[in-house]
């Protein structure tokens, strides 16, 4: 008989429990940020700028998460609706946090005057170690598993550790840790990302897109052998593209049995397939109409002060690269020969 090693309450402080899905959430929205601000110093976006981000990003990944999830499953919500924000107990789609997470983003970006493309290429391996991490609290919680498997599968063919083949054991059956898989195809997509952020080729946009298509490729598989995706009833031409598309992976799984209440088509499927054909479509487009002329090594410039990031208005960049605390008091003045027709000097001139 197996038992669930672990519980999803970390700690309780009297009436209140914290739950690891939240620790392990907290976790992951940390390390996305120490990224981001690694990456940034590089550009002179200062640490306040992706912490101001972090503290907007949040909560809007959160809410469209949530709204992304609970839309899709409404029949189980309208008659309890405060089960809605219950989402220490899970529920929540990570294509829905992506969306409010970018809206955000880009209002945000915007606001300071950035272009969004440029900020969302640092912003893509924290995405991305995001989802590492998260996927984690997945697991705490016994969900996203995917479909029936043998013990003998877990661990002597995938050599799993104890805690977690019995965590995987899921109404007295054991499940694919989806979780797992997942988490592992991200960590080879974050090594990717950290590799061509450094090649001379890309260009601004482009480590954005290439994490949609690494993580969308990875989806899509991964996708295929839950039991629990959000699905819809579909015609039946897409029903058989959706099953093509995943049938090399009959070679070694079983699909994930989806409860026919719930449809036949995998949203989550569907939209992997999506945003790979934007992503490509959008790299594309943007170098043959020269709209991805920057490249991510070159400066990012703020549209409001035409300066790099960084550079305040006003500001002698050699002056604060040597003396930061004396900096703002060191204003850029014209020099001497740029003087000469200004209006003050002419009045000079004629007043002599």
């Amino acid at each position: 008989m197996y038992e669930l090693l672990l519980n999803p309450i970390a700690f309780s402080l009297g009436p209140i429990s914290v739950h690891w899905y939240g620790i392990i959430l907290g976790t992951a929205a940390l390390v996305g940020l120490l990224l981001a601000v690694q990456e940034g110093k590089r550009y002179g976006l200062s640490p306040d700028f992706f912490m101001d981000l972090l503290l907007l990003g949040v909560p809007s990944a959160i809410i469209g998460a949530r709204i992304y999830f609970v839309a899709f499953k409404w029949d189980e919500y309208k008659d309890n609706f405060l089960d809605v924000f219950k989402i220490w107990n899970g529920g929540i789609a990570i294509y829905g946090a992506l969306i409010g997470a970018m809206i955000c983003g880009i209002l945000y970006f915007r606001y300071k005057g950035y272009n969004p493309w440029r900020i969302l290429d640092i912003c893509a391996p924290s995405l991305i170690a995001g989802q590492i991490i998260g996927r984690w609290g997945n697991f705490v919680n016994q969900e996203a598993y995917g479909g029936p498997v043998d013990e003998s599968t877990l661990r002597n063919t995938l050599h799993l550790p104890d805690w977690i083949v019995n965590q995987m054991n899921v109404g007295g059956g054991f499940h694919h840790p989806t979780f797992l898989y997942e988490s592992l195809w991200n960590l080879i997509g974050i090594i990717l990302l950290f590799v061509l952020r450094r090649r001379a080729f890309m260009r601004a946009g482009e480590m954005l897109m290439t994490y949609f298509i690494w993580y969308s490729i990875g989806r899509f598989f991964i996708e295929g052998l839950r039991t629990d995706s959000l699905a819809f009833d579909g015609p039946a031409w897409l029903v058989s593209i959706m099953n093509g598309l995943w049938s090399p992976m009959t070679v070694a799984f079983e699909p994930g049995n989806l409860d026919a209440a719930y449809g036949d088509v995998r949203i989550s499927q569907l939209l992997a397939v999506l945003l790979i054909i934007a992503a490509i479509a959008i790299i594309i487009i943007r170098r043959v109409t020269g709209a991805a002329s920057e490249r991510y090594a070159d400066p990012i410039i703020n549209r409001r002060t035409g300066l790099p990031a960084g550079v305040k208005p006003g500001v002698d960049p050699d002056a604060e690269a040597a003396a930061p605390d004396i900096a703002e008091k060191t204003i850029i003045e014209p020099r001497e020969a740029d003087r000469k027709d200004t209006p003050e000097h002419k009045d000079e001139g004629i007043k002599g």
